[in-house]
C-alpha cells in the first residue's frame, strides 16, 4: 500500500512539473503572452512610452583620464654653507615672491673673511702703484743710458706680477662676498612654503636631508595624466593643429573645477601599461588643485559640428547591432538600425540611420516590437542640453540594485524583440 502511494505521489509531482514547464514556455515569452492575451499587443492596448526628437548640435569629443596633480616647480631650501641659523623670516604656508628673504645665518666669520680679502687687495694695490712709478722712471732713464735695458724689463715684469696679484685679490674678494651672500637664504621662485623643518639656533649644513623648508609653485600648477595608446594618433593630430583644452573635474566627475591647456605629450609609450603620459597646466587661481592629489581630467580633442544627437537611453543593441524604436505618425513604432560614433551617460551621436527631427522612444522597450501600438505620454520639461534631457542621477531601486542595471535588463528584453522585428 505504501509503495503504491509513493508511486502515485511521484507520478503526481512529475505531472505538475511538466505542466509548470509547459506554462512557462507558453506564457513566459512575449509570443506566449501575446497569444494568451497578456499585457502586450492585443488585449492590453497600446504601450505607454516617452519619445524625444533627434536634433542637430555641436558635440565636443573628450578623452577621459586620471591624473596626478604636481607643483609646477618644487624645491627644498637648503643652506649652501655651514652656519648657525639666526633668523627665520617666513610663516608656514606663506606665499612668497621670488627673492624673498627666508632665513639668515650668522655672518660674522664670512664678514671677517671678506674684510681680510679687501685688506690684502689694498696692500697689493699700493705695491702695484709704486712699481708703476718706478717703471716710468726706468723708461726715462734708459733713454739717456742711465740704466740698462735689463733693469727696465725687470721692473716691467714686476708690474705685471703685481697686476696679476691684484686680480687674484679681487677674485678672493668676490669669493668671500659670495659666501657672505649665502648667509641670506632667499626664495628662488614665487610659491608657497610648507612646514618648517628646523628651528632658529641650530647649526645647518648643505648636506642636511630635510633642509629648512620646501617651496612649491601652485599658481599655475600642472597635472600629469595618461591616455590609452589607441588615442595617441588622434591627440597628436589635434595637438599639432592648435592648443588643446583640458578640464579638471571634481569628485562627481561632472563639475569643472579648473580649465587649462595641454603642454606636452610624452615622447614614448609605457609598454607595461600601453598608455602615454600627457602634461597639462592649469592657472589654479582658486587653489582647487593641490600637489599630490588624484584628479579626473578630460581632454577636448575636437568638436563635431552639426551632429545628430539622441539620448543614450534611446539607443538599444540587438543581434544586428545598434537600433532605435522610431515613433511613427500612426502611433506605432518601427525598428531603425543606426550607427553610433560615440556616447556618454546622457547623449549619443548618430552618424547614420537617423535624421534631425525624427522621434525616438526612450522608455518601455521591454514591451515593444516592430509595429507595436504606442501611447505617447507627457514628460516633465527638460533642457535642450544633452539631447533634450537633464542628466539623471544614479538612483537605487528597492532591491538595492542600481536603476541603470534594471534598464540594462530592460534593454536585453528589447534585444529579443528586435531579433523578431529586424529583417
Amino acid at each position: 500500500m505504501k509503495k503504491r502511494f509513493r508511486r502515485y505521489l511521484g507520478f503526481s509531482l512529475l505531472v505538475l512539473i511538466i505542466v509548470g514547464i509547459g506554462y512557462v514556455i507558453l506564457h513566459g515569452t512575449p509570443e506566449g503572452r501575446r497569444a494568451s492575451g497578456g499585457r502586450f499587443r492585443g488585449n492590453s492596448g497600446p504601450v505607454p512610452v516617452l519619445v524625444t526628437a533627434a536634433h542637430s548640435a555641436d558635440v565636443p569629443v573628450y578623452f577621459d583620464g586620471v591624473g596626478t596633480t604636481r607643483a609646477l616647480n618644487s624645491v627644498t631650501i637648503r643652506p649652501q654653507i655651514d652656519g648657525k641659523l639666526v633668523r627665520i623670516n617666513f610663516k608656514e604656508g606663506q606665499d612668497v615672491d621670488r627673492g624673498y628673504l627666508l632665513a639668515e645665518l650668522d655672518p660674522t666669520i664670512y664678514k671677517a673673511q671678506l674684510d681680510q680679502a679687501r685688506a690684502k687687495k689694498g696692500q697689493d694695490d699700493a705695491q702695484l702703484a709704486n712699481a708703476r712709478r718706478d717703471l716710468e722712471r726706468y723708461e726715462r732713464l734708459v733713454q739717456t743710458n742711465s740704466v740698462t735695458h735689463q733693469q727696465a724689463d725687470t721692473q716691467k715684469s714686476l708690474v705685471a706680477q703685481l697686476e696679476a696679484q691684484t686680480r687674484a685679490d679681487q677674485a678672493a674678494i668676490d669669493n668671500a662676498q659670495g659666501f657672505l651672500d649665502y648667509t641670506r637664504i632667499t626664495a628662488p621662485f614665487a610659491g608657497r612654503t610648507g612646514i618648517r623643518q628646523i628651528d632658529v639656533g641650530n647649526v645647518v649644513h648643505p648636506t642636511d636631508p630635510n633642509g629648512i623648508v620646501v617651496i612649491t609653485q601652485i599658481r599655475p600648477i600642472s597635472v600629469l595624466f595618461t591616455l590609452p595608446q589607441q588615442q595617441l594618433g588622434r591627440v597628436n593630430k589635434a595637438f599639432s593643429a592648435a592648443p588643446l583644452a583640458v578640464e579638471a573635474l571634481g569628485e562627481d566627475s561632472r563639475t569643472v573645477i579648473d580649465k587649462g591647456t595641454l603642454q606636452v605629450v610624452d615622447n614614448q609609450v609605457d609598454q607595461t601599461t600601453g598608455t602615454v603620459r600627457l602634461k597639462a597646466e592649469f592657472p589654479n587661481s582658486d587653489l582647487q588643485l593641490w600637489p599630490g592629489e588624484f584628479v579626473n581630467v578630460r581632454l577636448l580633442v575636437e568638436t563635431l559640428k552639426g551632429a545628430i544627437v539622441v539620448p543614450t537611453a534611446a539607443v538599444q543593441r540587438g543581434p544586428n547591432g545598434t537600433f532605435v524604436f522610431l515613433a511613427q505618425s500612426n502611433d506605432t513604432v518601427s525598428v531603425r538600425q543606426v550607427t553610433v560614433s560615440q556616447q556618454d551617460d546622457t547623449q549619443a551621436v548618430i552618424t547614420a540611420g537617423l535624421q534631425s527631427g525624427e522621434r525616438v522612444v526612450t522608455t518601455g522597450f521591454s514591451r515593444l516590437a516592430d509595429g507595436s501600438k504606442i501611447k505617447i505620454g507627457s514628460a516633465q520639461p527638460t533642457s535642450q542640453v544633452n539631447g533634450g534631457e537633464q542628466p539623471r542621477r544614479r538612483r537605487v531601486n528597492g532591491s538595492g540594485q542600481p536603476e541603470r542595471a534594471a534598464r540594462r535588463g530592460e534593454g536585453r528584453n528589447s534585444e529579443r524583440g528586435a531579433a523578431r522585428a529586424t529583417p
